[in-house]
């Protein structure tokens, strides 16, 4: 049977150049566009002030979202709009405030144009929105039948973004080939999005693998140089790629119904989504029974400070019982883990979570002996 898969490819308009936002105004006169809203934090809202153009010749209405990606906020942003009938809303910031953009300009049915200020993620690249509650726990991935608008990425404001939220936006991209493979390679034959969704899954692996580390340096460093912007633009637009092509087929699977569950846990919410998730694909892995693919990328992740275990996410305190908890939260239902081939337990994800936390200290142990020239 043919995959059923509607191709929600790309925004409407995609610009990643320097310089680029201080065009902003310049595209909403040619899209008729004199009245809108600016939905920002303040964090972002801080590093974004000096990159930003005076709107001259528009209206502009500002509001400050509350913080957390939910349906109450969504809605006061949609109340704004009408309110005040503006014609479009802008998101300058992070993947929650891209969210709620979206999530609020798809309600009205007004263009969304979004401003990344990190590349975290491919929301801004994304048509859906990734909504939780108050409490951030969350809640479901809404996907929506409107691209975004237009997308603006100006390289030099994401490379002043701190570096543990770049290293977030690499664990969530490198997802995009083990959820992708783990669901397209059960499939006898494959329609061409689906060809184009495997091919941008593995081409987001190999770049991570290839320029992570250089591109940090430069993060670090304050300069951009080619490996971070080629990470800036795979973590937005080529990991945007998987899911607009594939669909279901190249979304989520394992790593992130492990997000999904670790963010019912209090102290696991210290932790960007991207870090949660990456957890989530050893996690997958171990399912999968693949030891030899999780060893191959502890390295990365021990270079970059991705966690692979419980400790590393502050969470070692979770026992038996809670494991247990963990992976009922994991594959409920609707929990795109269950888009892995054969039937996935709870008990199977919780024997999986320690079976990693003992391949973790096996690796660490061998690690350190070889370090220390012991045989």
């Amino acid at each position: 049977m043919t995959p059923s898969i509607i191709v929600r490819a790309a925004p409407q308009e995609y610009i990643c150049r320097t310089g680029c936002w201080e065009e902003l105004e310049q595209h909403l006169r040619r899209r008729g566009l004199r009245r809108v809203l600016i939905v920002h934090g303040s964090r972002s809202w801080s590093a974004a002030a000096p990159w930003l153009p005076v709107l001259r010749e528009t209206e502009v209405f500002y509001h400050a979202y509350s913080g957390e990606c939910t349906y109450e906020e969504r809605d006061r942003i949609a109340g704004l709009l009408t309110q005040h009938g503006l014609q479009a809303v802008i998101g300058i910031g992070g993947g929650k405030i891209t969210d709620l953009t979206k999530a609020a300009g798809a309600l009205l049915k007004l263009p969304a144009i979004l401003l990344p200020t990190l590349a975290a993620t491919c929301a801004a690249w994304s048509s859906l929105s990734v909504m939780y509650d108050e409490a951030g726990r969350f809640r479901s991935m809404d996907v929506f039948p409107y691209s975004n608008a237009l997308v603006l990425v100006d390289p030099r404001v994401i490379a002043q973004s701190p570096p543990d939220l770049l290293v977030a936006g690499i664990g969530d991209t490198l997802a995009k080939w083990y959820e992708a493979d783990v669901i397209i390679r059960q499939l006898a034959s494959l329609p061409v999005e689906l060809e184009l969704a495997w091919y941008a899954a593995r081409k987001c692996r190999d770049t991570l693998l290839e320029c992570s580390e250089a591109a940090l340096s430069a993060l670090q460093a304050g300069e951009m140089n080619d490996a971070l912007l080629r990470i800036i633009e795979t973590n937005i637009m080529v990991a945007g790629l998987v899911g607009g092509f594939g669909e279901d087929y190249g979304r989520t699977a394992g790593a992130h119904s492990i997000h999904d569950a670790l963010t019912a846990i209090p102290e696991a919410h210290q932790q960007l989504h991207g870090h949660k998730v990456a957890y989530g694909v050893l996690v997958q892995l171990a399912l999968e029974g693949q030891w030899a693919e999780i060893t191959s990328l502890l390295p990365f992740y021990r270079k970059l400070g991705l966690p692979a275990g419980l400790k590393d996410m502050g969470l070692g305190f979770l026992g038996g019982d809670d494991l247990l908890r963990l992976a009922e939260r994991a594959i409920v239902k609707e929990a795109s883990i269950h888009r892995m081939p054969g039937e996935i337990s709870a008990v199977k994800v919780a024997a999986a979570i320690e079976q990693l936390e003992k391949h973790l200290a096996d690796y660490i142990h061998y690690s350190i002996t070889q370090e220390a020239g012991i045989s």
